[in-house]
């Protein structure tokens, strides 16, 4: 049975015959001995094989051994002298499934740049730096549905495609069946989707917030993992068009509530990481940035600390620093101001609470004194934000003017109106933008190279 890299290195011993198969990384060749590196994605290092000049058809199967080619390989491990490696492999046979020319085989032995690797999409998976990415990535996603499912929550899955805009933010990707090339008007002049597939216009979810509302008014804790889109036209190193969120939605459940499983959420992900992907945390430590250690470290360690919109305000308007955005009560917090927050004054994570109404979703529970809600941001040193929520507003007839006053029609909105008029209770829930997690946890510069293929404008390829 064919056997992985990971577990060949952990807990293979000497004298075992194994098979392995995977991709050649280098190879190099002495008198009568070839070196080749074999890695399966499985870990970081791949393993040595040491080929012997004595093996069958030996030259024509040396020609072939080029990086990137794909092979199966069976021997015997043996104790392995050099350093870096308990064990390598003596092989006894090689099968060559697929060679790869090194003339033109883009992925050499070389630092490549991440906007480089993005024009491969189809192979930058093979190189340290993503392969790492996307094991933590995929042990991130894992602890997150370990924490919920441990905690008794439901996991729902919301639809992908809505009539709803939940943020109210008009960022939206349409869809549609009609015929782009001859679509039917209405008398005033409009598109007629009455003729479309739904009968009214249909979008890509940008959150499955309101859905899991609806789920937690009859199982309690649930939370949502999945795909959501957002229509905005923004190039920089923290947006995508495409991305992945996580969203609990908690009845019974105020504002501290949430927080509070905000943090253990967090603290869970990030410790399970560490224990799962050490190896590869250490990478991220040595070639990306030499604090991501230090801030897992610094996330588990203290308890978060929490203060409300207006103290962060002040606090910020004390600084003896300039911003370049100035802070006054009223305007949303920038990442300077965040980063600002967690590094320089607290240095540690920080939950801001209690915004100002104007500047947040209209879902959000309005506070006693009209101006404020009962919302929340966690943020985190390097990155800022990373964790949005609230405590949802539970009372029909607030909830009924805020919708009116975000200018948005009340009767798109009578499902979500009927969770107020049928068993209404307080409930809270908190959003977090997976691709933003693991780009906080790996300290990779850029979002796109925390995606495996990500969608930008003017890109959708791959």
């Amino acid at each position: 049975m064919t056997q992985r890299i990971r577990d060949i290195s952990q807990q293979g011993q000497p004298g075992e015959v194994i098979t392995l198969q995977g991709w050649v990384r280098t190879r190099r060749s002495t008198k009568g001995l070839t070196f080749i590196n074999i890695n399966d994605g499985s870990s970081m290092a791949g393993l040595q094989v040491v080929v012997n000049a004595e093996l069958p058809d030996y030259e024509s199967i040396l020609k072939q051994l080029s990086t990137g080619a794909s092979v199966s390989i069976s021997g015997t491990l043996v104790e392995s002298p050099g350093k870096g490696q308990r064990v390598e492999v003596q092989a006894s046979q090689i099968t060559v499934f697929g060679a790869a020319d090194p003339e033109t085989y883009p992925l050499q032995k070389k630092r490549h740049s991440f906007e480089f690797l993005r024009t491969l999409g189809h192979l930058r998976s093979r190189t340290n730096t993503l392969g790492a990415v996307f094991r933590v990535r995929n042990a991130c996603a894992q602890a997150i549905h370990q924490f919920f499912q441990d905690q008794g929550f439901l996991w729902v899955h919301t639809p992908i495609l809505t009539a709803s805009d939940c943020e109210g933010a008009g960022e939206l990707f349409t869809v549609t069946s009609l015929d782009l090339e001859q679509l039917p008007h209405t008398q005033a002049g409009a598109v007629d989707f009455s003729q479309d597939f739904f009968g009214k216009p249909a979008y890509l979810t940008v959150s499955g917030q309101l859905e899991a509302e609806i789920m937690a008014m009859a199982f309690t804790n649930v939370y949502t993992f999945g795909p959501t889109f957002r229509a905005e036209n923004s190039n920089t190193s923290r947006h995508l068009a495409e991305f992945w969120m996580v969203e609990p939605e908690m009845a019974f459940c105020d504002l501290d509530g949430a927080m509070d499983w905000a943090e253990a959420f967090l603290k869970h992900v990030f410790r399970t990481v560490l224990e799962q992907c050490p190896e590869d945390m250490d990478f991220f430590n040595q070639r990306i940035d030499t604090s991501v250690l230090a801030t897992a470290e610094n996330i588990l360690a203290h308890e978060f600390e929490r203060i409300t919109y207006s103290e962060a305000v002040t606090l910020l308007a004390k600084a003896d620093r300039s911003f370049e955005f100035p802070v006054e009560w009223g305007v949303d917090l920038q990442s300077e101001h965040e980063r600002y927050l967690t590094e320089e004054v607290f240095k540690k994570p920080v939950i801001v609470t209690d915004y100002p109404a104007a500047i947040k979703a209209f879902y959000m529970r309005l506070n006693q004194d009209g101006n404020t809600v009962r919302a929340m941001d966690v943020l985190a040193p390097k990155v800022g934000e990373i964790i949005g929520g609230s405590q949802r507003e539970e009372r029909l007839e607030v909830l009924e003017r805020r919708i009116q006053t975000a200018g948005l029609p009340l009767e798109d909105y009578w499902w979500y109106l009927d969770l107020r008029r049928y068993g209404t209770v307080p409930h809270a829930g908190f959003g977090l933008g997976f691709e933003r997690l693991v780009q906080f946890m790996t300290g990779m510069a850029n979002i796109r190279d925390v995606i495996p293929f990500p969608r930008t404008p003017d890109n959708v390829e791959f």
